[in-house]
């Protein structure tokens, strides 16, 4: 089946972000994790790092999936946060759009509260882990 899906790195952030991300898009989903521990590289990482996670998926919404690894340090990884990734978001309901903005928003860094644009209902938020999210309605949805 094929399917579009995002794929997010995080610098050994991976499970806290997804938790979070499940909490609010799909508390009842399933959280699949693999961990570095659970690799045969396990015993190459340094300590600090063999519990990170290696993959993740989360379905948030609309059937779209999100996907993650934490980036290694040891391995010369680098994420540089803020510009990373952006996740569009096209919403059914301006109700929607202003739920999840305002959970997503909490901590954020950057932000445009979401507004009534030419194309529609708009807004967006660089979140507490660096990840940038958008929100659309498109007009007389």
């Amino acid at each position: 089946m094929a399917f579009v899906g995002t794929y997010l790195n995080f610098p050994l952030q991976t499970e806290a972000a997804f938790t979070w991300y499940r909490s609010i898009f799909n508390p009842e989903g399933e959280l699949s994790m693999i961990r570095f521990s659970d690799t045969p590289m396990a015993g190459q990482l340094p300590e600090n790092e063999r519990n990170g996670v290696m993959h993740a998926s989360l379905e948030i919404l609309g059937g779209h999936k999100i996907f993650a690894t934490d980036m290694l340090a040891s391995m010369g990884h680098m994420v540089k946060v803020g510009n990373n990734t952006t996740l569009s978001l096209n919403f059914a309901t301006r109700e929607e759009i202003d739920r999840v903005y305002a959970e997503l928003s909490q901590g954020a860094t950057e932000k445009a509260d979401p507004h009534e644009e030419p194309w529609g209902y708009w807004g967006v938020c660089l979140d507490k882990y660096g990840i940038r999210w958008m929100f659309n309605l498109e007009a007389n949805s």
